[in-house]
């Protein structure tokens, strides 16, 4: 098969920034996505109602004309969260999640949750307005390492919060380990999972092997490629719909990348449905592409599918070493490679 056809598909979790950052890379994700769920931790996080709908407005005003892209806006959880603000998320139709990040577990969530107790009267009203809670799944104890920071909070935080709230949906957001995907498994159909083109792609070897390259170093950071990654690719390509689509794609100065202590976050969205595209013909499995980017999203949140479609070709392109970004450079996942797939419209 040399070209396919899709229903456009949509990205559940896309980190844009603001200001001018936003400015240099939200057309990326307009051209190939039909609507993101859109991370709330600027460096001023979105707590609030009002603060959701600013942000919304300014993602607006940056778009391309006549792009339909559609971002869905989602609130950030602290331990002040109050069910009154919960309760005007669910009457903002604007607003479709609100982010659980352990305080410290990645960039800006220092205003993040401490204890997920803090939150649990924040989460009943979660479950009564049929709010979705996405999830950052990692510890941040500092005796746990690196790599078991997912396992461990699937064990010690989340499965308690699954077996609390029943009716809550749940997202698992960027899973990374073969006990994130067999837990989402043996959960019910409100717990789900999203997928990032950079976890299927890559593992710790790439990050590590022939030294440290920064370009690699995301969070949750990537894992072994047996039985990690190929749990991930099992599951992405099985036609389950509790995974799903999700870049966390997140763009960051190329210097700050570089520096003494680069920043976790790895930017996809030059080339997200080419790269997942990558994954599946990889795999054998191009006519599923569909049901992961276009389908399982859209009906796990009770929306309707994109009308529009997309087209992709086996034409290969080479991946620039870099974008302009907001008077900066930014380094692109596979930058300088050769991709195989090409988005034509």
């Amino acid at each position: 098969m040399t070209r396919i056809s899709l229903i456009k598909p949509d990205d559940w979790h896309l980190h844009l920034r603001s200001g001018e950052a936003l400015k240099s890379i939200v057309g990326m994700s307009a051209r190939q996505m039909g609507r993101a769920i859109i991370m709330p931790n600027l460096s001023s996080p979105v707590k609030s109602v009002r603060q959701a709908q600013a942000y919304r407005k300014e993602i607006m005003k940056a778009l391309p004309t006549n792009s339909g892209f559609n971002p869905l806006m989602v609130l950030y959880l602290t331990d002040g969260t109050t069910p009154k603000e919960i309760e005007s998320a669910g009457a903002t139709p604007e607003i479709y999640a609100a982010k659980l990040y352990p305080a410290g577990v990645t960039t800006n969530s220092d205003d993040g949750v401490t204890n997920v107790t803090n939150i649990y009267p924040a989460l009943e009203a979660m479950q009564k307005e049929e709010i979705p809670l996405l999830v950052h799944g990692e510890v941040t104890d500092p005796e746990v390492d690196v790599f078991d920071r997912e396992s461990v909070f699937i064990e010690k935080v989340l499965d308690r919060v699954v077996k609390d709230f029943p009716g809550l949906k749940i997202v698992l957001e960027h899973i990374t380990t073969k006990d994130a995907v067999d837990y989402v498994l043996r959960c019910k159909d409100n717990i789900a999972a999203t997928i990032t083109p950079h976890h299927l792609l890559a593992n710790r070897n790439h990050m590590l092997v022939g030294g440290i390259k920064p370009h690699y170093y995301c969070l949750p950071v990537l894992k072994r490629h047996n039985p990690d990654q190929k749990a991930l690719l099992k599951a992405a390509i099985s036609g389950n719909p509790k995974f799903f689509l999700g870049t966390d794609s997140a763009p960051h100065d190329r210097e700050k990348k570089e520096s003494a202590c680069g920043c976790a976050g790895i930017f996809s969205a030059h080339a997200a449905i080419e790269l997942y595209a990558e994954v599946f013909d990889g795999e054998g499995s191009i006519e599923r592409l569909e049901g992961f980017a276009s389908i399982f999203g859209p009906d796990f949140y009770g929306l309707p599918h994109n009308r529009e479609k997309i087209t992709l070709e086996k034409s290969p392109w080479r991946v620039p070493d870099h974008y302009e970004f907001a008077g900066s450079k930014l380094t692109p996942f596979f930058a300088g490679a050769e991709l195989s797939w090409k988005l034509l419209s």
